[in-house]
């Protein structure tokens, strides 16, 4: 993360990386709901986390 230099463009990534991560993840229906969402959870976070 520190080739990028400004966090508009950190965001721009995000955003784009999050949309085709969720456009081809196919194994969603194999994990249950809480999982998923604890899973969700901890990878926001870590952007957050590297975002800050």
């Amino acid at each position: 993360m520190a080739k990028f230099r400004d966090t508009k463009t950190l965001q721009k990534f995000a955003a784009v990386h999050a949309s085709i991560h969720n456009h081809f993840n196919l194994d969603r229906h194999l994990t249950r709901r809480d999982d998923f969402k604890k899973n969700r959870s901890a990878a926001l976070a870590e952007w957050r986390e590297l975002a800050a």
